[in-house]
């Protein structure tokens, strides 16, 4: 990354308040993920009914389930896991749709009718239905959560693609790429695609927070990971039986870092578009 390029991230950081702040935390919670187990004060598998629910402590700061098991380490622990397929998920769709979008709104015609009538097709259905559906036809496991996640962000990546291309792809310079001996796919991945990542990076920051929510989702209803594997879903689910009793912690503090994780996603993402926009440069 040269040097002008970081005074303009700084710039940006600086001049917005929230994006500072939404920066601070996914960097905060990057290095969770990356150091969650080795950092966490207790085994998170580790049951022990004797300690069972109970209440926020100086040894247990976010209270303990119903078998025991330390909330606050299985949080720090489900990090990795909740961003890894959220990462996953959508650099696989992004990949995939940005290709296929960018295909269909360069060349036009019959691939661009048929792109279109697909899209049409997926986006018929309630997408968490679909991810449900994808997931239990698939089988309960990681990898199938983030192929189905990734299946129902494909829509919006091909639409996004597809309408950017479509309004550059007759401009003067793609024109002047093509005068010069460039073909199709050349054109396309060289020129064209790499114009529209500024605008495709907030559709990417809002995406990583629906595939968080999406597969805590599936976790909370059973079709997810699977227990006892510390997950947001999976901790929100179990603690959900005993918020009425007073029990409250059990579903607070995985909550919490849901919402903060996917509140976070969202308002980088204006942020990101700003710092990536050769326009902001000037």
């Amino acid at each position: 990354m040269s040097t002008a390029t970081l005074k303009h991230v700084g710039w940006v950081l600086r001049g917005n308040a929230v994006t500072a702040g939404a920066a601070l935390v996914t960097l905060l919670l990057v290095v969770i993920a990356i150091l969650g187990p080795a950092i966490a004060p207790h085994d998170p598998l580790t049951s022990n009914v004797a300690n069972a629910l109970t209440p926020p402590s100086a040894e247990h700061w976010f209270g303990t389930d119903r078998l025991g098991r330390d909330i606050f380490s299985r949080v720090l622990v489900a990090t990795r896991l909740d961003l890894g397929i959220a990462v996953a998920a959508v650099i696989l769709s992004f990949a995939i749709g940005t290709a296929i979008g960018g295909a269909a709104g360069y060349l036009g015609g019959r691939f661009d009718k048929i792109t279109g009538r697909a899209v049409d097709v997926v986006m018929a259905f309630p997408l968490f239905v679909l991810a449900m559906a994808l997931v239990a036809a698939l089988g309960n496991r990681v990898e199938n959560v983030v192929y189905a996640t990734a299946i129902i962000n494909l829509p919006f990546y091909i639409r996004f693609a597809r309408a950017e291309v479509n309004v550059r792809r007759d401009l003067g310079w793609v024109e002047a790429a093509r005068a010069s001996g460039n073909g199709k796919a050349a054109v396309l991945f060289r020129f064209l695609l790499p114009n529209v990542m500024p605008a495709m990076m907030v559709q990417i920051s809002l995406n990583l927070g629906w595939s968080i929510l999406n597969a805590a989702g599936l976790s909370f209803i059973g079709l997810g990971v699977q227990p006892p594997t510390p997950e947001w879903g999976i901790m929100v689910a179990e603690g959900a039986r005993f918020i009425t009793t007073g029990y409250w912690w059990t579903v607070a503090f995985p909550g919490l870092a849901l919402v903060a994780t996917v509140l976070c996603f969202n308002l980088l993402g204006d942020g990101l578009r700003d710092m990536l926009d050769p326009r902001m440069r000037t």
